[in-house]
Order: structure tokens, then C-alpha cells, then sequence
């Protein structure tokens, strides 16, 4: 697919069409890879964005509690030996 070069002030860029922006699920970044002679858009997927600061609140309010027991009482470790 060809597109043109465009102006963006002083700088200079390319404009993608809603369709592939659509297509390939990019919404406000993508990740430039320059590969032997290649240049790559590859979206970024910010599936698990402010996951982070989410863990940070939990954990403030002691919310971070295992749902589960790591070790239930009738685990046999022996017989991973």
C-alpha cells in the first residue's frame, strides 16, 4: 500500500485511514521498529493500562488478599519429588 508523506508542522509524517487504524486495534500509539531496511508500526496493546496504580490502591487499602490459600491442607509435596 502506498501512502503519501504529509507536513505536520515542522515535522513531517503519515496518515493512516480509520480502516486499518480499526483493523489493527490503534488507537493513540504504536511501537516503531526499525529492521533491516524495514520500518514496522506495530499497535501497542495497553489492554492491562492503570493496572498498575489499581494494585498500588488495593494494596493501600489492604485489599490485595488471595482468593485462594497458596498450599491447601491436603497437598502431597512428596510426590512432586
Amino acid at each position: 500500500m502506498e501512502v503519501n508523506i504529509i507536513k505536520i508542522g515542522n515535522s513531517k509524517g503519515l496518515r493512516l485511514s480509520k480502516s486499518i487504524l480499526e483493523k489493527y486495534n490503534i488507537e493513540n500509539k504504536v511501537e516503531l521498529i526499525l529492521e533491516e531496511g524495514h520500518i514496522i508500526l506495530k499497535p501497542i496493546d495497553e489492554t492491562r493500562k492503570g493496572w498498575d496504580e489499581a494494585f498500588k490502591l488495593m494494596h493501600e487499602k489492604k485489599e490485595d488478599n488471595l482468593l485462594l490459600d497458596d498450599v491447601f491442607e491436603d497437598e502431597n509435596f512428596d510426590e512432586w519429588i
